[in-house]
């Protein structure tokens, strides 16, 4: 598994801000954080099939890693890949905007 990731990966290394986005596409994700994502990490994403969202349990974790969890998802468990539904640049985001702390409030 470690060799897929070496694979992927490297698209992601060359993020270290996300480009801005329309007001109206953060708004967006930040529904699909609390939806979607809220749908398994709990609707306050304080953790439930999935694990927390929260900024102290992000600490240690890298953009890229996170950037390829969310786009290639986590075989074998029910973390799914949302490539397709999003970019690399909108992934990358969310994790800054995870990092902050998340409510739907814009």
């Amino acid at each position: 598994m470690r060799y897929w990731l070496m694979i992927f990966l490297p698209c992601c290394w060359q993020f270290s801000i996300a480009a801005e986005l329309a007001p109206e596409r953060q708004q967006q994700l930040r529904h699909f954080l609390v939806q979607d994502c809220g749908s398994c990490h709990g609707m306050t994403l304080k953790g439930g099939l999935g694990s927390p969202l929260l900024p102290e349990n992000l600490v240690g974790k890298t953009d890229e890693s996170l950037v390829s969890t969310i786009l290639l998802g986590r075989p074998n468990t029910a973390m799914p890949a949302w490539r397709g539904v999003l970019t690399e640049n909108e992934a990358l985001w969310l994790i800054q905007e995870l990092r902050k702390g998340v409510s739907d409030e814009p």
